[in-house]
């Protein structure tokens, strides 16, 4: 089974279709007038579809049990049959296009079963999915154009030379998933005219995104949000918010996090924590869902 915990939490939708065609007009009659001997067909396929979906991981090995949502199960008649849909929402941190074909199929072997009695041609003609919605693959509203990052490491102990950097080098591995190289990589030391130096830099000579990892936490050199929070012209809470979040639902140490974000003219800052695993997994609560704040900003004037 796939490692989904790196995932977030988001709506997902997936709608699936199969298709059952009678062998011959009477069943459609039969089908329509409730006459089929083993019961009302609609009913019995839509229950079986319902139970279908809320049990796919006792039946399919690798998928994973999710908290279904909403199961809809609707029944129309076209050229080629007699046409099942299956849409099914879930908010979780994967898809579901397979608890919906799993239902559509269900519901057409249930429809056959009904209907061979009186109908020995009865076919399923096919299973597919429709349409699926929600994921990193909806919301990876990456700009086409460059984007031009900065990534500064806040620590003593690093900048004096006294242990090695990985933060830091985490964030830049990220950013590169998404096609951002980082121009400009610096670690300081937890000096709060070296953080505003490097925010102001960064605004002045146009760069787009500015990420600090370290001096979010309690100690009393880690002062990077009372440094950066001042100099923002625009803040934008939820962006950290989520990032705790995500960091909390994790490791609940996560709460004392104190990085804030926002802008200073065009640059969006951000000031993650200082530790590996908190600053990568502020970038999988981040990214690439943030980026879709340049995209805003320039107005699609890059998406020619």
């Amino acid at each position: 089974m796939n490692d989904i915990t790196h995932k977030i939490t988001t709506l997902r939708t997936a709608t699936a279709e199969a298709v059952v065609r009678p062998g011959k007009v009477e069943t459609f009659e039969a089908i329509k007038n409730k006459t089929v001997p083993k019961g009302d067909v609609y009913e019995f396929s839509r229950a079986a579809a319902l139970l279908a979906v809320k049990n796919t991981a006792h039946v399919i090995p690798d998928c994973h049990p999710l908290p279904v949502e909403s199961c809809k199960v609707e029944f129309s008649i076209n050229d080629i049959g007699i046409l099942i849909q299956v849409e099914v929402k879930a908010i979780y941190r994967t898809g579901v296009e397979v608890e919906a074909m799993h239902g559509a199929a269900i519901a057409a072997l249930t429809m056959y079963d009904m209907l061979k009695p009186i109908d020995k041609n009865v076919e399923i003609q096919h299973i597919r999915l429709v349409a699926k919605k929600g994921g990193k693959s909806d919301y990876t509203d990456i700009p086409k154009r460059k984007i031009n990052a900065m990534v500064v490491v806040c620590s003593d102990t690093i900048s004096k030379g006294n242990k090695e950097d990985k933060a830091g080098k985490a964030i830049i591995q990220r950013l590169k998933q998404y096609g951002i190289p980082v121009s400009e990589y610096a670690i300081i030391p937890d000096e709060p005219k070296d953080i505003a130096r490097k925010a102001e830099m960064a605004s002045q000579n146009d760069f787009d995104l500015l990420i600090y990892t370290g001096g979010t936490g309690l100690s009393k050199r880690d002062v990077t949000p009372e440094t950066i929070l001042p100099m923002l012209e625009r803040e934008v809470p939820g962006i950290m918010e989520a990032a705790r979040k995500y960091g909390q639902e994790r490791m609940p140490y996560a709460m004392v996090s104190r990085g804030v974000a926002g802008y200073i003219k065009n640059t969006l800052i951000l000031t993650l924590p200082g530790s590996t695993r908190g600053a990568e997994e502020s970038m999988d609560a981040l990214f690439p869902y943030v980026l879709h704040l340049f995209r805003v900003a320039d107005g699609g004037r890059h998406d020619a």
